[in-house]
């Protein structure tokens, strides 16, 4: 019969090193399809990825105008109606409006099984006073996305980026940092990666889908900044 020494001499196995934060996977390879890829900003991501070397198929409730919109923007992206471009992609960012945010995810929840989804829709409602942020049953529209979703890898990101930026093609960076949510670490570690591939761009870890509701808010208050002073407004998280 053999015993275990516990003594404060024996002797214990190191603990292993903690992982570098900014040690993310390639994601080149990986195809990437935008729920909303007609709409400006999802039209705008498509372009930005796209430009950088990824694969890129915008969906649209319409194949035609989706593959009218992927001529138009050229750099090898594809076209194809929502279903398609889901069950061909390997991450689905969702950027359709917030009106038809869970009807469409409800339609695709067969298709979205099993992929890594990317909500970067933002609830917001628009009075005289100018933006407001709504809040959804479920806390936001990452949550409303996982609960929707069950089967499928639900994250949150993109939600602080300039349409009219990411549409211009004299622009070559975009200064900013994106935000990512999730519940699982190599899930956000690859939607960090995907934000990295384009060039001034970086994804930085944000929390839990439970604290994605005040990052879709903060879009109204960039709305404001970006009236205010004639701009278009992004983040840059400080000190790491």
């Amino acid at each position: 019969m053999t015993s275990t020494d516990n003594s404060p001499g024996s002797a214990r196995a190191p603990k292993p090193a903690a992982k570098d934060p900014w040690d993310l996977p390639d994601v080149s390879g990986l195809v990437v399809g935008v729920l909303g890829g007609t709409g400006d900003q999802g039209r705008g991501l498509a372009y930005r990825l796209a430009r950088a070397g990824q694969k890129v198929i915008i969906g649209s409730r319409a194949a035609d105008r989706a593959r009218s919109a992927a001529d138009e923007l050229g750099h090898g992206v594809e076209g194809a109606d929502n279903a398609e471009c889901a069950r061909r992609s390997d991450i689905v960012i969702v950027a359709v409006p917030w009106e038809g945010h869970a009807k469409t995810l409800e339609a695709l929840r067969e298709e979205l099984s099993g992929k890594l989804v990317v909500d970067c829709v933002n609830p917001l409602g628009f009075d005289k006073k100018g933006a407001y942020a709504l809040k959804p049953e479920e806390g936001s529209a990452a949550e409303q996305a996982a609960a929707l979703l069950p089967d499928s890898r639900v994250t949150a990101a993109f939600h602080h980026l300039s349409a009219v930026l990411l549409q211009d093609e004299s622009v070559e960076e975009i200064d900013t940092d994106v935000m990512v949510l999730g519940e699982v670490r190599a899930d956000t570690d690859i939607v960090q990666a995907l934000a990295a591939r384009i060039p001034g761009m970086r994804g930085v870890f944000a929390g839990r889908l439970r604290n994605a509701h005040q990052v879709e808010s903060l879009v109204a208050n960039l709305i404001s900044v970006n009236r205010r002073y004639k701009a278009h407004a992004g983040l840059r998280v400080t000190d790491v």
